[in-house]
């Protein structure tokens, strides 16, 4: 822990730590249900219904993934900054 922890309590640091790596596992879990489960796996189903001239499937492993991933890192760096904010560590 570098100096913006050092005001922290063991429970504190305990309870930061253990609410970044819960959000951090829900996103990824998000990060990898889009591009692998409906890009690959389930994209056969998904390419009945079209997005514009593409299929869904095709269109979630081309375009939506990446979409997915830009709104991840925004999510992840807005509920971060209100961890920060609430223990204290926005210094």
């Amino acid at each position: 822990p570098g100096p913006a922890h050092s005001g922290l309590t063991a429970d504190q640091r305990l309870s930061y730590w253990r609410k970044n790596l819960n959000l951090t596992l829900i996103l990824l879990a998000v990060w990898f249900v889009v591009p692998y489960l409906l890009g690959i796996i389930f994209s056969g189903n998904l390419n009945a219904v079209k997005v514009g001239q593409a299929p869904l499937g095709f269109w979630i492993a081309q375009q939506g993934s990446i979409y997915v991933f830009i709104i991840l890192i925004a999510i992840y760096a807005f509920r971060m900054n209100a961890l920060d904010r609430e223990t204290g560590v926005d210094g």
